[in-house]
């Protein structure tokens, strides 16, 4: 096991350092290449690059997630204004930011490739971190009292009850939120590595830049190569990695009762056998004391228990005062800003063309519950039909469903379906999953004894469903809903779009509105866009989707 272990490590190590020299390859916005090859003999190549890019997102993803969600949970006041940040920067869509960052890295690395790939891996960020985030943040405020008891009784530091009760608590939603934000980002690759902004084109090496450039020639045979090859990074990236992450997630489940079906990974039982893991992590052992003496002037990991209500109440004041003060400046110097190009009208317009976009999204949403909520209890409340199942519902969960655009665009052009109602389609097939993989999750975790109970007590049909089905998987649901509504605003930027060849269809909607401004680098348009998409969707979330929550919470816990 060691030798296959230290072969494999090699390997990696030789990989990334051949391909570091390319990362800082010379650059210049006139003369970049604005499509690249479609010799599928450069596939393999483009792979490594758009894996590489993949990762080095996910790594910056949890970093983000440890600091932000942390600071969320802890700071009181801090949490005010990081929660709706949050929910304003999960509604921007990726077109949304690369329209704004791309310049900014292009010039931070002036002529090297490096400031566009930092922009594309950026972009491939803003597609995981805010569910990751959100995930972080609800198991930290939803920690075991008694826990963090324990914790202030051994008076623990900061930095420790970060490592030692924090991250172990958290890993589990964290890495299976992980392995979904990773897969919707798949989704992203596209128009991550062929950058359509302000008037330019730039391609980076990458199977997303090849499947742009083969759709851009309307070469359906090289779509296919690129869907092939997506399929088997999708599968590859399962098996190596997020398989074995989530069988080892296990070892920090607390519940007493035992999964009935536990994930398992070839992969990780090498691991486990191998030696090489342990003699890698000697140092970082012999490193931890330095940490723990180093991180103790941060204090100890305790709130005060006692603070003056005045006090209190005026940092409160204080601080709510200056976040208005903040609010109000951007908001006014937003509002002039659009006033003095494109007038405030304009906001009328996108309020209108956002409101089709909304009309898509609740008719994919209430089409996916009716389809996969059934389908989602049956595979998670069967065992056997779950070992199989889950991993196949992972894989096209990840698969970047806007690689068949092409396919449907040729097939809605042949039968004459308009893209207005088209869209729906295509929207469908990259938010859907969702919903069906945390109704699994959701089916899955119902007790056994409820389960018994229920069979004993000869209740079926309606009834079943009612009072114990739906109640159960009902927090699950909600979660997949939110997650698949937020995907399907973001999915609507490349599905209320489509080209296949010389075909260009467009439908009317707020997707279209901004990739066609983000395309012209129209900056008010792309602004108002963004704040009329973002409205929808924070009002959205805080008038039907929290109140979801609130009833999961209070009345179909288990």
């Amino acid at each position: 096991m060691d030798v296959v272990v230290a072969g494999a490590l090699v390997a990696l190590l030789y990989g990334l350092l051949r391909l570091a020299p390319s990362l800082n390859a010379p650059f210049l916005p006139s003369t970049a290449p604005s499509s690249v090859s479609t010799d599928p003999s450069q596939l393999p190549y483009y792979a490594v690059r758009s894996l590489v890019r993949m990762f080095a997102a996910l790594v910056v993803s949890v970093l983000f997630t440890f600091v932000y969600a942390t600071a969320a949970a802890r700071l009181r006041r801090a949490e005010k204004v990081l929660l709706p940040v949050l929910d304003i920067l999960q509604s921007v869509p990726v077109l949304g930011f690369l329209s704004v960052t791309v310049t900014a890295f292009i010039h931070l690395f002036p002529g090297s490739e490096l400031g566009l790939e930092c922009a594309s891996i950026f972009a491939i960020f803003t597609a995981m971190a805010w569910n990751m985030t959100f995930a972080f943040y609800y198991s930290l405020i939803s920690q075991p009292r008694e826990l963090d008891e324990a914790a202030r009784v051994l008076r623990l530091t900061k930095w420790q009850r970060f490592w030692r009760l924090d991250v172990p608590s958290g890993v589990i939603p964290l890495v299976w939120n992980g392995m979904m934000s990773f897969g919707g980002a798949w989704f992203f690759l596209a128009a991550s590595e062929s950058i359509s902004v302000l008037n330019h084109q730039y391609a980076l090496p990458g199977v997303g830049s090849y499947a742009a450039a083969a759709i851009a020639q309307g070469d359906l045979g090289k779509v296919g190569i690129a869907v092939a090859v997506m399929v088997v990074l999708v599968i590859g990236v399962n098996a190596l990695f997020w398989r074995p992450v989530t069988a080892w997630s296990e070892r920090f489940r607390v519940e007493e009762a035992q999964a009935a079906e536990r994930p398992r990974s070839v992969v990780l039982d090498i691991l486990r056998r191998s030696s090489v893991p342990g003699v890698l992590g000697r140092p970082l052992k012999r490193l931890w004391p330095t940490l723990d003496r180093v991180t103790r002037p941060f204090g100890l990991a305790e709130h005060p228990i006692g603070v003056s209500p005045v006090r209190e109440r005026t940092g409160d004041v204080f601080f709510a005062g200056a976040v208005s003060v903040l609010v109000v400046y951007g908001a006014w110097k937003a509002f002039a800003y659009v006033h003095s190009t494109v007038g405030l009208g304009e906001f009328g317009h996108a309020l209108a063309l956002g409101a089709a976009t909304f009309g898509r999204v609740v008719v994919l949403t209430v089409a996916a519950t009716l389809v996969w909520v059934p389908v989602g209890v049956w595979i998670g409340m069967n065992p056997k039909v779950t070992r199989f199942a889950q991993p196949v519902v992972q894989v096209l969960a990840s698969f970047p469903a806007n690689l068949l655009f092409p396919f449907a665009t040729a097939a809605f052009v042949a039968l004459g379906i308009s893209l207005n109602a088209g869209a729906v389609l295509l929207m469908a097939l990259g938010a859907q999953w969702y919903i069906l993989f945390n109704v699994i999750a959701g089916a899955s975790a119902i007790p056994s004894d409820l389960r018994e109970a229920m069979t004993m007590f000869r209740v079926g049909g309606r009834l079943r469903w009612r009072r114990f089905v739906l109640p159960a998987i009902f927090p699950s649901y909600v979660t997949g809903g939110i997650t698949a509504a937020g995907g399907a605003w973001n999915a609507s930027i490349v599905a209320e779009v489509v080209s296949y060849g010389n075909h260009h269809l467009t439908a009317t909607g707020l997707g279209a509105y901004i990739t066609q401004a983000t395309a012209t680098g129209d900056f008010p348009k792309i602004l108002v866009g963004i704040s009329v998409m973002s409205l929808y969707v924070v009002a959205a979330n805080r008038l039907f989707w929290r109140r979801m929550y609130r009833i999961a919470e209070t009345r179909y816990a288990l």
